[in-house]
């Protein structure tokens, strides 16, 4: 079966190049969404026909070109941490195009302070790579150890030190993306330009249903850990963080982290010193005297609701904590194996964001209709949220639950995690925030994809229309599939 287009595969390609190994097909046919049904080998979707690893964007726009006119979708792949389903395959015919040989660090220019890579890049090694010289990306998501350039801009990624560097859509300088019948696109580096609407973000958070991102450029930043600065504070509930996060933003200032935690999400956190209170969490980072200034800040939000504050945390603590905040590829292997053998789901996440007055509103309304409605509520040993990435006119909330899975492997995404992650984004967009902050829609949120964009869905739709005519660009993500999500998410 498809072995003409295996062989023309190899006519673009080096035969080394392509993959059709059934275990490692397996693996690309769903990503950590469907975890526990992938190690319990009961997975309901097609294997793609091959996984290809180009070499060059050259290739890349070869490999497109091909599939475009053979009708073969395509799944573009960097670095295979994605949670949403985005790499999930939904058609028969499927290629994934995985850029991780890609991974040339093409120029770091500390002049004009940004470094430019190919698509494959890890993030690790580019941040190791700065750090030699006394620089930083500023992006440190906790897939940062595993995750890969292109698939970071392609998601919308953001790092735990967002408030203070911005997301990667901030840092994105320039890009290079193939597109559906070939074309290259190049983006060139300047710090600004009003030459129309922005066409990076044509690229940057298209999670492969647009184009294929071949090599970015971003910004990088001095570093300065001899500066840095930890706060943790015990708060009695959520309501009163949400205002001391406020406080310190709305007043100008910019720690690198800014975390409030629920009891139940800061239990499995900071079991040594949570003592069922909300957790706060300050981390300040630059030059010297900013750090001194911003520290100055959260001191003074910290008094200004000082009723509410319940005790200081030693900050070794927090910079403990905050150093183990990562996860390896040791660490996700042995997530796999403790779900496959304990039969328990633990971390699932649907993250949102709103205005300051309508976040807090979301995570009371989330959380008494889970406790109230959610028919399996027993089986849930966590239900927490935290917020952890904040901005001058609101914040994110990132709704985290574990349960204890007692159904069949196949029934455990409609049993458990959809009916809580639909309560999630009901409540969000009844409230008027919107239902994906930063892991993207994949395909598990699509079906919501018009109701978060309202009006604005018809730009949306015109660029799928426009670029990928034929649609051959990771079919199901973003945009919505009724069949396929009928199929795979309700059935």
């Amino acid at each position: 079966m498809h072995i003409d287009t295996i062989q023309d595969l190899k006519t673009i390609v080096s035969e080394e190049c392509i993959t059709t190994d059934h275990e490692e097909l397996y693996d690309a046919s769903a990503d950590r969404y469907k975890k526990y049904a992938k190690v319990k080998n009961v997975l309901d979707v097609p294997a793609p026909i091959a996984i290809v690893y180009p070499s060059s964007s050259q290739e890349v726009s070869s490999l497109l070109s091909y599939c475009n006119e053979h009708g073969i979708n395509v799944i573009p792949r960097s670095g295979k941490t994605a949670t949403e389903g985005g790499l999930e395959n939904w058609k028969d015919k499927t290629l994934v195009i995985d850029g991780s040989r890609m991974d040339d660090i093409i120029k770091i220019d500390t002049y004009n302070m940004q470094a430019t890579v190919q698509a494959g890049v890890p993030l690790q090694q580019l941040e190791d790579k700065l750090r030699e010289l006394g620089y930083t990306t500023g992006h440190s998501p906790q897939s940062k150890p595993v995750a890969q350039m292109g698939g970071l801009v392609s998601t919308r990624s953001i790092g735990q030190f967002s408030t203070l560097y911005g997301a990667i859509e901030d840092m994105v300088i320039g890009l290079e993306c193939a597109f559906p019948d070939g074309h290259i696109s190049r983006i060139k580096n300047v710090p600004r330009r009003s030459g129309g609407p922005d066409i990076r973000h044509i690229a940057i958070g298209n999670e492969g249903a647009l184009c294929y991102i071949t090599e970015v450029t971003v910004k990088i930043f001095k570093f300065h850990p001899e500066n840095h600065a930890f706060y943790g504070y015990l708060i009695e509930d959520m309501d009163a963080g949400i205002k001391v996060l406020r406080e310190v933003m709305v007043n100008g200032y910019k720690p690198s982290v800014a975390r409030l935690y629920s009891p139940d999400d800061a239990k499995q956190h900071f079991s040594h010193f949570y003592k069922n209170q909300c957790v706060l969490i300050f981390m300040n980072e630059g030059p010297k005297g900013l750090v001194e200034a911003t520290n100055h800040a959260v001191g003074e939000a910290v008094n200004k609701f000082e009723s509410s504050i319940v005790e200081q945390v030693d900050s070794n603590l927090i910079e403990t904590w905050f150093n183990n905040l990562n996860w390896d590829q040791s660490r996700i292997e042995k997530e796999f194996r403790d779900m496959a053998e304990r039969n328990t789901h633990d971390g699932f996440t649907t993250e949102v964001s709103a205005d300051w007055e309508n976040i807090i509103k979301i995570y009371h309304n989330v959380m008494e209709r889970i406790q109230n409605e959610f028919e399996h509520y027993e089986d849930l040993t966590m239900l927490g949220g935290h917020s952890s990435h904040s901005y001058l006119n609101g914040t994110n909330m990132y709704f985290v639950y574990n349960y204890e899975i007692n159904c069949r492997p196949e029934e455990e995404m409609l049993t458990y995690h959809h009916p809580i992650h639909e309560i999630i984004i009901e409540e969000t967009l009844k409230c008027g925030g919107s239902m994906c902050h930063h892991h993207g829609i994949g395909k598990y949120r699509s079906e919501w994809t018009k109701e978060e964009h309202g009006s604005a869905y018809y730009m949306l739709e015109g660029l799928k229309q426009v670029f990928d005519p034929k649609g051959i660009m990771n079919h199901g993500t973003i945009f919505p599939q009724e069949m396929e999500i009928k199929k795979y998410i309700r059935d």
